[in-house]
This record gives C-alpha cells, structure tokens and sequence, in this order.
C-alpha cells in the first residue's frame, strides 16, 4: 500500500516538473535581434586603441616635415596612416635608384621623380581626405620667410644639411613650435640603439656633437632629437652606407613621438 502511494506521489512530482519547465519555454523572451555593426572604416583599429577623441585631434594636427627620404619618408607614412590630417612635406630632391635600398618612396618606376610628389601622392592614395602640400625646394635660413612655422602643431626635422636644420631648430623654438632633429642613420646597423631625447644628453653621434655646441652658442636648449649610441661602420667612402632596416626605423620612432604628442594634449 505504502509502495503504491510513493509512486503516485513520484508520478504526481515528475508531472509537476514536467508541466513547470513547459510554462517556463512558453515564458521565454523572444531572441534579440543583432544590433548592427557600424561600417568599418580606416581607422577603426586606431580609434579603438586611443579612443575618438584622440584620433579627432590627430584629424586636426598640422605636422611640417622637412626631408621625405630614408628617415622622413617612413615619418609621413606613419603620420598618415595614424589620422595626422595635414601633412607639408619640403624635398628638393628626385628619386634616385640609390633610394632603392631604404627609401619606402622609391620604386623603379618612381625614379627620376620629385620626392614630395611621389610622397604626396603615396600619402593620398593611404587616405585620400589628407590634406598634404608639397614643396619641392632646398630649406636654407634664406628661404625661412616662405614658411610660417607658427601655423603648423609640430614640425620634423629628417634633412641632412647642418646650417639648415640648426636654423630649422631655432626658427621653431622662435615660434613655440615643438620640433624633433633627426641626427645621423648613416653608417649603422643597429636600429635597437636608437634613443630620443634632448640633445644635450646625446653621446657618440658625431652630428649630434656639432649641432649641440652650435645651439649651445646660440643659447637654445629643450631641443628633442633621434639619435643613435652605436658607433658608425667605418665604410672608407665620403658617402654614408645605409640599410634598409635602419633610417626606417628611426622614421617610425619619429612619428611615434609625434603622434603620442597628440594624444598627451
């Protein structure tokens, strides 16, 4: 008798169950649509890692840079390719086939070339809404009044000339615009020696030397440079030796600078 009881109590459970997990389905929500994914543009990946705020004050910087070879054609790429929304970029010079080993503007169809339009036009075609302006000429402290340094947010220094990137330097301290000097690439193998700082830090570099006792002359200091602590390569040639791997990496340190400039503001 007892038995029979227990299993109507199991059956009369188990029907209980049975009907509470039915009423507990016909209960659930209907699934959510997909929220739709915005279209994705370039700089989708940038925005999510400095956020829209940051990229828009990379949208809005004014960046001059001076020289658009080794080390500042790698500068423009990155500058482009992180949301930087005006680039000036000032070359004199052609693509020559002995740009070929390390200048990312020069191809063997683009030799022959001005450098500025070979970079303004790579630098558009990377984002077609960057506002870029090339001039092809030689800086010299004589052409300093075509230029308005104190338009521009920042201003590169990737020229090989020491009278023009000693004038270039006090010209934009004159005008309190913040300006990295790239000092010499040439005759390394190295790139993991690199180091930005301020110029009266700098040890080994030969230009870095010269540079410093002519600003310190001049009474300029708080000046940020690249330079390199590796000895250069004694080549026995009056030109510099370059590398593929080397003056790049010293453009995309650059930028690097640069760039985080923004994002500090």
């Amino acid at each position: 008798m007892r038995e029979t009881e227990e299993k109507q109590n199991d059956k009369i459970e188990a029907e209980q169950v049975l009907e509470a997990g039915q009423e507990a389905a016909d209960e659930e929500p209907a699934p959510e649509e997909p929220v739709p994914e915005k279209p994705a543009d370039q700089f989708q990946r940038t925005r999510s890692l400095i956020g829209a705020e940051a990229l828009q004050r990379l949208h809005d910087a004014k960046v001059l840079v001076f020289g658009v070879g080794g080390v500042g054609g790698y500068v423009c790429e990155a500058l482009v390719r992180a949301g930087v929304g005006q680039i000036d970029i000032v070359d004199k010079d052609v693509v020559d086939i002995t740009n070929l080993n390390r200048q990312i503007i020069a191809t063997h169809e683009t030799i022959g070339q001005p450098k500025v339009e070979v970079c303004a036009a790579r630098m558009r075609s990377i984002n077609p809404k960057v506002r870029v302006k090339p001039l092809q000429c030689f800086y010299l402290p004589e052409k300093a009044s075509e230029f308005s340094f104190g338009d521009y947010d920042y201003i590169v220094d990737a020229i090989d000339n020491v009278t023009a990137k000693i004038d270039l330097i006090c010209r934009a301290k004159e005008a309190g615009v913040p300006i990295l000097s790239s000092m010499g690439t040439g005759n390394k193998l190295n790139p993991g020696l690199f180091r930005i700082t301020d110029i009266e830090k700098t040890r080994v570099c030969p230009l870095a030397k010269v540079i410093r006792k002519e600003l310190k002359k001049r009474g300029v200091r708080g000046v940020q440079v690249l330079y390199s602590e590796e000895e250069p390569v004694k080549t026995g040639m009056r030109t510099p030796a370059s590398i593929s791997f080397v003056p790049s990496a010293a453009g995309l340190m650059i930028a690097g600078e640069v760039v985080r400039y923004f994002l500090d503001r």
